[in-house]
């Protein structure tokens, strides 16, 4: 089942405009998660809202946001008053400029999205903005909102689609020199590096997020799969790190391990089958009575069942 969209609405540039659907470029839910257990019985823990003062839970359609003044002072604000806060990126992706690539800071990159088409109607005027952004190599800055707040988004064509990412604004950047001051000023000679170039050009190689395990998923599901068949659990020893006490002979032992060692990089003779990507739908073991691809299949089945006592 394709997502959900995160928001629908129009995309315009000048006097064009087209239906257009924003969603998520990116996903976590085949990452392992984890429910809280009461240790004593094993059920779920339950989160109930209170009444900070008398302690009685409180139903959803009485509760309201409230922006703090001072101590024990709110001003309470309804969902319908956020909803007619009048801006026109509510329903509309005004484009307002167009920059260079290269001019946006990667810190304010906060998460992707898809902007497609909404409907059969618009894909004229939504292929001569897409065209237009990729013939001037420029990403398109415009304004959204999402969960009730407006956020910048960068637009840069993608394929036949349009990548949107968001945008923090200046106040959500923390300053570097707040951390970078105390870095002390120290002068790397031309023999360090040059070994360390050396180390660089033989681990050189091309993005390939194909290659790309997330260790500690895999370390995850191969802890669920012990537990659930009743194998011990036994510590791994932690890696340490060495003080380095001469820098040189450190660049040059690292020259010979890459070298030859087991961290240097294979030369490609035969293509390895590379491991397929874990999500919690592959981890577990079949259930008995299922077959191994009808339990892969479905995903009720893949998720770990935790057992109440």
């Amino acid at each position: 089942m394709a997502p959900r969209a995160n928001w629908k609405g129009f995309l315009r540039l000048s006097l064009v405009t087209c239906p257009v659907a924003l969603y998520p470029a990116t996903s976590e839910s085949e990452k392992v998660s984890f429910n809280q257990l009461n240790r004593k019985t094993g059920h779920r823990i339950k989160y109930a809202k209170v009444d900070a003062d008398t302690g009685e839970e409180v139903d959803n359609e009485d509760i309201v946001k409230g922006y703090k003044v001072d101590t024990d002072t709110y001003i309470e604000v309804t969902k319908e008053e956020l909803e007619n806060v009048a801006l026109e990126s509510t329903r509309t992706i005004e484009i307002d400029e167009f920059v260079d690539r290269s001019e946006i800071d990667p810190r304010y990159l906060i998460r992707p999205y898809y902007l497609v088409p909404d409907g059969k109607v618009g894909h004229d005027a939504f292929a001569v903005i897409r065209e237009t952004i990729r013939e001037m190599n420029k990403v398109a800055i415009g304004r959204v909102v999402l969960t009730n707040r407006e956020h910048i988004i960068a637009l840069d064509p993608l394929d036949k689609g349009l990548m949107g990412t968001l945008l923090r604004y200046p106040y959500e950047v923390r300053s570097e020199k707040e951390y970078f001051d105390e870095i002390q000023d120290v002068k790397v000679t031309k023999d360090m590096l040059d070994l360390a170039k050396h180390i660089v050009n033989q681990k050189a190689g091309h993005f390939e997020p194909d290659k790309f395990e997330d260790q500690y998923e895999t370390a995850l599901i191969d802890l669920i799969n012990q537990k659930r068949a009743g194998k011990p659990i036994t510590a791994k020893a932690r890696p340490r790190g060495e003080n380095v006490v001469d820098l040189m002979d450190a660049l040059r032992k690292s020259i010979g391990r890459d070298a030859t060692g087991p961290i240097a990089a294979p030369k490609k003779t035969a293509k390895k089958p590379r491991k397929a990507a874990v999500g919690q739908k592959e981890m577990l073991m079949p259930i008995t009575g299922k077959k191994p691809k009808e339990a892969a299949a479905k995903k009720s089945v893949s998720k770990p069942h935790r057992k109440s006592a």
